[in-house]
């Protein structure tokens, strides 16, 4: 018997269902990819990116790791970023945070988790500088504004990326979002962070078009 079974015999319970429906579907699936939107999420189990927002496989690109980071000199993060932008010419990049994150709460504590500890420095650092706005919050209070603080950091981010940069700079419909879910009830909330242009990039962080 296979390791992990029960896997490939809920894959064929899936994809039976999913036949049943609509014959036609992984046939369309397969055809083509020309998702609209490009979701940079945390790696979170409970946050299923394309299931929260209500589209089917392929409506959706997606990008998730820990904490949902945007970090300039990770090459997975930035490649995801321009084959959606200057290939699939997204029109919506959305940063998605969620309350009560893992990884956020392992950035404000002062315990050892490895390796790990390195890629939540930011998040860290964002903790500190921010410092007088978390005086007098439980810890899970302290948490949950940071994950909104972070989805923010990070839509700025993206919109510091030459790869956003240049697509706004010759005329590319795309917008970027910061939104953060809800795992207690399943909803999203816009942090009402939305950039849609070169004029709303800072001047030290705005590059000559290449």
């Amino acid at each position: 018997m296979k390791t992990l079974g029960h896997l490939f015999q809920n894959n064929r319970r899936w994809a039976a269902n999913i036949k049943e429906q609509d014959p036609e579907f992984f046939s369309k699936l397969s055809s083509q990819q020309t998702p609209e939107y490009l979701w940079i999420g945390c790696a979170d189990s409970r946050v299923p990116s394309n299931q929260i927002i209500g589209l089917l496989p392929g409506e959706v690109f997606v990008h998730r790791n820990v904490a949902n980071m945007v970090v300039h000199t990770d090459f997975n993060c930035l490649s995801v970023i321009q084959y959606a932008v200057d290939v699939l010419k997204v029109k919506h990049v959305m940063v998605v945070g969620h309350y009560g994150c893992g990884g956020v709460r392992a950035a404000i504590q002062d315990q050892q988790y490895g390796l790990i500890d390195n890629w939540l420095r930011f998040i860290k650092d964002l903790y500190y500088l921010k410092r007088h706005k978390f005086e007098n919050l439980t810890e899970d209070e302290k948490v949950n504004l940071l994950c909104e603080m972070n989805v923010k950091a990070q839509v700025a981010n993206v919109c510091r990326t030459t790869i956003v940069q240049n697509a706004w700079a010759r005329g590319q419909e795309l917008e970027v979002h910061g939104w953060i879910y809800s795992v207690g009830d399943g909803l999203l909330r816009d942090l009402g962070m939305t950039v849609k242009g070169l004029d709303q990039i800072e001047d030290v962080y705005r590059m000559t078009a290449e």
